[in-house]
């Protein structure tokens, strides 16, 4: 039997259940991987929490997009994966499972140099990084402000544009400074004088904003110091991303969802990961029984990095 976490209604980590269901058989182009890793992620608790509608009929509702594990079996029409093979999952929904059938396009080899646990939450981080770059073009002539850089994305995104050359100031809390500086950005505290503080460290501007935080703050701050609105994109602030004439991408209603871009993405991310050139960052492991409480981890003030459940 798998066991796998669904929301058997709307609201916080409490409506979260941990059930049994018989074990999933592939179709002609799908997969049945043995889960080892899941990684979770912010939109994992927003999707069950009302913020995008509480429509009953979609009650359960499965959780998760992406994991690692190995090939169980697969479908009659599959090439590329065989039972046995190491493999990672993304976009693969309701991922919260021990046994997660996906579409075999939605996975990747895990490369050899990968355990399981970093592979697991890589490719949402990833890809969202990756996608954020493309679309405010950074190279390396650039000063790039990332708000919230010590989340999943942020640490993701700061070693990316570090490795275009762009010259990265990364905000946020001083206990994440340490780790920011040791991937080549230059930290800042968030807080009043946020934009002051910046001007400082960068007297000659800033030619790109990414905001993964979607604060007042965040906003305010990359409108006052980047010239071009077209090159300030955000992955959060959905109420004011249209108003302010700025770039908002993902999956929130009115964003990109830039697909091409971040699974055009996906091989490479796997690639650099392996050679340690990319790292993943883990704030916590929780066991997937656990779920509801690694949500209320993910929701709250946390070590930098990504939050892992083991299976």
């Amino acid at each position: 039997m798998a066991k796998t976490i669904v929301a058997n209604g709307y609201g916080g980590p409490e409506v979260l259940l941990l059930i049994d269901e018989p074990d999933p058989t592939p179709g002609p182009d799908q997969v049945v991987v043995d889960v080892r890793a899941i990684g979770a992620n912010p939109i994992d608790y927003k999707s069950y929490s009302g913020m995008f509608g509480a429509d009953p009929a979609l009650l359960p509702k499965r959780v998760g997009s992406e994991a690692a594990g190995v090939v169980l079996a697969v479908g009659s029409e599959v090439s590329g994966f065989a039972v046995g093979d190491s493999v990672i999952a993304y976009p693969s929904p309701g991922a919260y499972t021990t046994r997660l059938l996906t579409d075999a396009e939605s996975l990747l080899l895990k490369p050899d140099g990968l355990d399981f646990e970093p592979a697991a939450g890589l490719l949402l981080t990833g890809a969202t990084a990756s996608h954020l770059l493309s679309a405010t073009d950074i190279g390396s002539a650039d000063t790039v402000v990332i708000h919230g850089a010590s989340g999943g994305v942020g640490l993701i995104a700061v070693q990316l544009a570090v490795a275009r050359g762009a010259r990265v100031i990364a905000t946020a809390s001083p206990s994440a400074h340490d780790l920011l500086a040791s991937f080549g950005a230059t930290p800042v505290t968030y807080g009043d004088g946020l934009a002051d503080r910046i001007r400082d460290i960068a007297p000659d501007g800033v030619d790109v904003a990414l905001d993964l935080v979607g604060t007042d703050e965040a906003v305010d701050t990359s409108l006052e110091l980047v010239a071009d609105r077209s090159r300030i994109a955000s992955i959060a602030a959905f109420g004011r991303a249209a108003a302010d004439g700025i770039k908002l991408l993902g999956g929130g209603p009115g964003a990109d969802p830039g697909t091409e871009i971040r699974s055009a993405a996906r091989p490479k991310l796997a690639e650099l990961a392996a050679k340690g050139e990319l790292q993943v960052v883990i704030a916590k492991t929780f066991p997937l029984s656990e779920a509801a409480e690694a949500h209320r981890t993910l929701a709250g003030s946390h070590a930098p990095g990504k939050i892992i459940l083991t299976v």
